[in-house]
C-alpha cells in the first residue's frame, strides 16, 4: 500500500475528536481515495498510536475482536451507544448519526491538502481486495 495513502488516512483519524467517529467508509470518501477495506489495512498495519476505536464499521460496530477495549474509550469519551458489552465485547453500537464527526472549515482545508497529494501521487487507491492483501 502506498506511504502516502497511508500517512493520509492517518492524518484523518487523528484529526477525529474525542467521542466522534467516523466509518471506514467515511475516512476513504474524505481522502476520495481506497475504501473501506484499504481504511482497515491501514489501521491493522499503521495503526499503533491513533485513536482506532473512533473509526467503525458502517453499521456502528465496534472494531472486531477490540470490543471491549473499545467500550472503555467510548465510556471515558462519552461516545453515544445504544446497549451495552456482552462477554465477547460485542451486543452494543455506536450511534453513527449522533456521533459522527464533522471537519471544521480549519480540519477540511488540512484534510484538502492530504487530498491533493494523493491526487498529485498519482492513480487511485485499488478498492479491490488485491491491493489490501498486497
Amino acid at each position: 500500500m502506498r506511504s502516502d495513502y497511508v500517512e493520509a488516512v492517518r492524518s484523518v483519524i487523528e484529526l477525529i475528536p474525542p467521542a466522534r467517529v467516523l466509518s471506514y467508509g467515511d475516512v476513504a470518501e474524505i481522502l476520495s481515495r481506497g475504501g473501506p477495506r484499504q481504511v482497515g489495512a491501514v489501521l491493522s498495519r499503521h495503526g499503533a498510536g491513533l485513536p482506532w476505536w473512533r473509526v467503525i464499521r458502517a453499521g456502528g460496530e465496534p472494531p472486531r475482536c477490540h470490543g471491549r477495549r473499545a467500550w472503555a474509550h467510548y465510556a471515558a469519551e462519552g461516545t453515544p451507544v445504544t446497549g451495552t458489552p456482552d462477554d465477547d465485547g460485542g451486543g452494543y453500537r455506536v450511534r453513527i448519526g449522533a456521533a459522527r464527526w464533522f471537519p471544521t472549515e480549519t480540519e477540511w482545508a488540512a484534510i484538502e491538502v492530504l487530498r491533493a497529494g494523493l491526487e498529485a501521487a498519482g492513480p487511485e487507491v485499488s478498492a479491490g481486495r488485491d491491493e489490501v492483501e498486497a
